[in-house]
């Protein structure tokens, strides 16, 4: 039996829906985020210290919890880079060039491999490893440039990303916001994933062919000029024999990483911290033997690169998880036991004050969660709003009696998809600029079967909960 609303609740709640309608404005939330915790503390402590100190400490707290996901995707982007420098991408991608035969193998293959290397590298930088080698391979077969990017894009920042099964960024902070393990999130997102990325992938494949096929969409000499000419600053550093040494080494030690989750059951940070510390020491093995003598210098420079990218990529993400923990165990965590006796978070008064009051069913749950994920990533991240999902997600799951870890990953995976980089033009820079194309024209070319993966993954979830 849940509590009577508290002027706390109201709060809460109407920050959300500001939240909501900044997002759909396109403009950034952190302002509304750091109000939002202020008037919390204040309405909860009625001290203006209290709530000031609050607003700090809710940052501290946030990037707490979000600092081993921050730190593994910045040693993974450290690593790529100096993988890029040494061309040992290059040899590590060159032998899937040979099973790339006509258009139709190119999208598939291209797909496949960026899904792949994405698990393990995080997409951005798989665009940039993928891209500058079997760029030049789908051209001279017939694939367009704008077809090998909706395949990086859809396969890397869509699927991927959406799941990110290994490094799991992407499921501990929706798993956190709606206060339940992460490997039940992974687990309820495995057939969704499956259906929003098999429906999505094949429907752009069809459009893609079609247009290919009527003339409106076609290899032009330009692109096959500026593929062949865009290798980027490589260095001689590395033997051939060591490149090839380092292209085998890396996949198999992060194969055999994956082995040790399954193994010793590793999941959530552990398995995070797994990846990590085989990535930095990867990362050193590389650069000592590509440098030499500066090689100590240039592990520093790389790690700084990869650190830059995190926060960067992290840094709207924490003032609105901060925000959203409030809902759950960190309101505690920041601003003491001072929530209403009897009360389970303010988040589940919530949901247990709309399961009194509204009929709520799981359909019109699993459309709201759907909707709330792709408003929040119109921010252009797909990170900064899923802690939102989350915390819906656990809000109706607490007025409907189940079904937190479907709505959970159904929120997730509408955000990414939408922010993460497959309809958002300004989060699709990285695959657009590879290959060289529009990225707005990506945008739209990827519109309609991004539409229609979503509906069809938001019917499989009704069926879920």
């Amino acid at each position: 039996m849940g509590i009577e609303l508290t002027a706390l609740h109201w709060v809460y709640l109407i920050f959300i829906i500001a939240i909501i309608g900044v997002m759909v404005m396109r403009r950034d939330t952190t302002l509304v985020c750091l109000i939002g915790i202020f008037i919390l503390g204040l309405v909860a402590t009625s001290s203006v210290v209290t709530a000031l100190t609050g607003v700090f400490n809710s940052l501290i707290y946030a990037i707490t919890q979000l600092l081993s996901t921050i730190f593994v995707i910045s040693v993974i982007v450290a690593m790529s880079r100096v993988m890029m420098k040494t061309g040992i991408s290059d040899v590590m991608i060159r032998p899937f060039a040979k099973l790339i035969k006509n258009s139709t193998t190119a999208y598939w293959v291209i797909g496949i491999v960026m899904m792949i290397i994405s698990w393990f590298f995080w997409p951005s930088p798989a665009v940039a490893l993928l891209g500058v080698v079997l760029l030049p391979v789908a051209l001279r077969v017939g694939l367009p440039a704008l077809g090998v990017a909706m395949a990086m894009n859809l396969f890397g920042h869509g699927i991927a990303l959406s799941g990110d099964y290994i490094i799991q960024g992407a499921p501990t902070l929706t798993a956190q916001a709606a206060g339940i393990p992460v490997s039940e999130v992974m687990r309820a997102s495995v057939p969704l994933v499956i259906v929003m990325g098999v429906v999505t992938t094949i429907v752009a494949f069809y459009f893609l062919k079609r247009d290919m096929k009527n003339g409106t969409l076609k290899v032009t000499d330009e692109e096959l000029l500026s593929a062949e000419t865009g290798k980027g600053d490589q260095t001689d550093a590395l033997s051939p024999k060591a490149k090839t040494f380092f292209a085998l080494l890396i996949p198999i030690l992060l194969i055999l990483d994956v082995v040790g989750m399954l193994v010793f059951h590793l999941q959530g940070g552990d398995a995070t911290s797994l990846i990590g510390g085989t990535v930095i020491f990867i990362l050193a093995a590389i650069s000592l033997s590509a440098h030499h003598n500066k090689g100590l210098e240039k592990i520093t420079s790389y790690l700084i690169e990869g650190l830059q990218f995190g926060f960067k990529v992290f840094g709207p993400v924490i003032p609105i998880a901060a925000f959203f923990y409030m809902g759950d165990a960190g309101f505690a965590a920041v601003f003491g036991h001072v929530l209403p006796a009897h009360s389970e978070g303010i988040v589940n008064d919530l949901g247990n004050a709309l399961a009194q009051s509204v009929p709520v069913n799981k359909e019109v749950a699993a459309g709201t969660l759907t909707v709330v994920g792709a408003v929040t990533g119109l921010d252009g991240s797909g990170f900064s709003g899923i802690s939102l999902a989350g915390s819906v997600a656990h809000l109706f799951a607490a007025a409907i009696g189940n079904g937190i870890s479907t709505l959970t990953a159904l929120g997730q995976i509408a955000a990414i998809w939408v922010g993460g980089g497959t309809l958002v033009p300004w989060a699709l820079i990285p695959a657009a600029a590879i290959c060289n194309v529009d990225a707005f024209e990506l945008a739209r070319r990827n519109l309609v079967p991004v539409i229609i993966g979503l509906i069809a993954t938001t019917i499989v979830a009704m069926f879920l909960i």
